[in-house]
């Protein structure tokens, strides 16, 4: 699984971020992976966490974000490890409520994210 693959799945579960990626291309001249992740999807996904009201969108994405955790190529697996696990570690009650949904390599990168931020 390729970095593309990711932001082909987010834009199915976030459609809106294309037009955001596209602004960010035409502001960067290219797509910087890391910080489309941070500022156009991570909030997208954190959003759902704090409403908490649709569980099955929830439960899709974190069942991706396990395919992910498991199947990523290098370069992937290191912008997911530094960018969507620790976004969902930075807030206690995101990360709570991301727990409910997170399969056992997701949490098991989670807490390797933590670690090597020193938290």
């Amino acid at each position: 699984m390729t970095i593309e693959d990711f932001f082909n799945k987010m834009s199915v579960f976030f459609p809106a971020i294309n037009n955001k990626i596209e602004q960010h291309i035409l502001e960067y001249g290219e797509r910087l992976d890391t910080i489309v992740i941070e500022e156009d999807i991570m909030p997208e996904v954190v959003n759902l966490l704090k409403r908490d009201l649709e569980d099955k969108k929830i439960a899709d994405i974190f069942s991706y974000f396990e395919e992910v955790s498991i199947s990523s190529d290098k370069y992937l697996h290191d912008v997911f490890l530094i960018t969507v696990l620790e976004i969902i570690g930075n807030d206690v009650q995101i990360l709570e409520k991301a727990k409910k949904y997170m399969g056992p390599e997701t949490t098991k990168l989670q807490k390797e994210a933590d670690v090597a931020l020193g938290r």
